[in-house]
């Protein structure tokens, strides 16, 4: 719980790599993560962010983006994924678990990361050279938090929560 408790959404990032050792440790984390039949049906591309500001506002425009030394895109490959019987795919449900897994590895290793999904579909096509059979769903700066937490909303469990029956 303290772990979950310290994760935030990281919007000011330090210049300061970020050790290799660090990036295969939050790249394990998602390739660990559960997916259904485990078929683990996604593709994590990692990009580095120097030299590339340009690029990466076409994606996301916030400055903070591409402040971090990696960028990083989750993936689907509808193609690989497991659908239940009355239809219902997987793959993204299997994608943000793996990416939800390497946010927790990345707080844990003190760094900074932030869930985007309201970037340009088209712009990350064409940056990141992505095929049409493959779909990125969310991004993430990976990086030293060059800011603090702040307090965080949420609901409280009698909100979200039902038991026996809704």
């Amino acid at each position: 719980m303290d772990l979950i408790k310290k994760r935030y959404s990281v919007r000011s990032y330090q210049s300061k790599p970020v050790e290799e050792e660090k990036v295969k440790t939050v790249l394990e984390a998602a390739c660990l993560a559960p997916t259904a039949v485990n078929k683990q049906p996604f593709n994590l591309i990692v990009m580095k962010t120097e030299g590339k500001k340009q690029e990466l506002k076409r994606i996301y425009h916030a400055d903070w983006f591409s402040e971090a030394p990696l960028v990083i895109c989750a993936c689907t490959i509808t193609s690989k994924s497991w659908t239940r019987r009355d239809g219902r795919n997987y793959v993204d449900v299997d994608t943000t678990i793996a990416m939800d897994h390497l946010i927790l590895a990345a707080t844990e290793l003190g760094l900074g990361t932030c869930w985007i999904a309201a970037f340009d579909l088209e712009a990350a096509r064409e940056v990141l050279e992505i095929p049409e059979d493959v779909e990125p769903i969310l991004f993430t700066p990976l990086g030293y938090p060059a800011d603090k937490p702040t307090t965080k909303v949420r609901k409280n469990l009698d909100e979200l929560v039902r038991y026996e029956h809704w």
